[in-house]
């Protein structure tokens, strides 16, 4: 599979009672394709996938998959403390369908190298899908260098694509330079977008198209057929309002964001709590200048 381009994130609605809303789901699913994203990641941190039980994380994924009905390739977030539970949810995104699960090492206790390698090579031992190793210390608590990310992918034979969101440039850089350009990787952090592709992403990991629609797609574009000049000018445009994103919480950010256009998709879930009047005003006023508000 050629993985490229922008991976939109969905989030996760909740109704008024706290139940996942799947048909505003299909709202968010058909958001993202009329965005133009080349792929559409379930059960990411901005899905708040660490909040949902079992079956609700089950529910999310396989009506993903099928609601998306292979119009894009999906991909299926898992980030687990156990390997066990990990290779339970990686065999359950291949029974569903799913084509691609981004992998995380999530930890309490803090992980050497043997036991992180070893946690990947389990689920790909358990499954043919195609893992994306995800790196992301901020929320998961482990911290992999491109140097053992790039040993990973050397010798687990479903490891295929890395995504490196701890906004360190550098981390791409040596990726590339140590592959020598041969293992695609993706940008995770959403301010960092421009600098990312023109260092050698494949493409970018984002739920900003919930919002902004097809501008990440334009961005990409522009890059992948060398127009620096209009790249930088979409990316600058988009430079604040992806800032705030991050900076805010992905989960409330977008559900407040996707409030104000009129999609009801609920509040984060608890411990996470709603943007602030305040914040809800300056998102909405970065939607308006993004032209992206009706």
């Amino acid at each position: 599979m050629n993985l490229t381009g922008i991976i939109g994130y969905t989030i996760t609605p909740f109704t008024e009672n706290n139940n996942v809303d799947f048909k505003q789901l299909e709202t968010v699913i058909d958001t993202l394709l009329d965005a133009k994203v080349d792929a559409i990641a379930a059960l990411g941190s901005a899905g708040e996938a660490a909040y949902l039980s079992e079956d609700e994380w089950e529910s999310v994924a396989s009506h993903t998959v099928s609601y998306v009905a292979g119009k894009v390739p999906v991909v299926v977030g898992i980030a687990e403390l156990t390997t066990a539970q990990a290779v339970k949810r990686a065999k359950y995104a291949h029974k569903i369908g799913a084509d691609v699960v981004m992998l995380s090492p999530f930890s309490y206790y803090k992980l050497n190298e043997d036991e992180i390698f070893l946690h990947y090579k389990s689920v790909s031992d358990a499954t043919p899908l195609p893992i994306m190793i995800y790196n992301n210390p901020a929320t998961c608590g482990v911290d992999m260098s491109p140097q053992f990310m790039l040993k990973m992918v050397d010798g687990i034979e479903n490891a295929r694509w890395i995504k490196e969101s701890t906004g360190d440039i550098q981390r791409m850089h040596k990726i590339y330079k140590l592959s020598k350009g041969s293992v695609p990787f993706f940008n995770g952090c959403n301010h960092m977008a421009l600098e990312a592709l023109n260092a050698g992403a494949v493409g970018w990991c984002t739920i900003a198209p919930c919002l902004i629609g097809d501008q990440p797609k334009q961005l990409f574009d522009a890059i992948k057929n060398s127009n620096n000049e209009k790249a930088r000018e979409l990316f600058y445009q988009q430079y604040e309002f992806l800032e705030f994103i991050v900076q805010s919480g992905l989960a409330a950010a977008v559900k407040a964001g996707m409030s104000a256009q009129g999609i009801q998709v609920g509040h984060p879930r608890k411990p996470l709590l709603p943007l602030t009047p305040l914040k809800q005003e300056k998102l909405k006023s970065m939607l308006i200048d993004l032209g992206c508000f009706s």
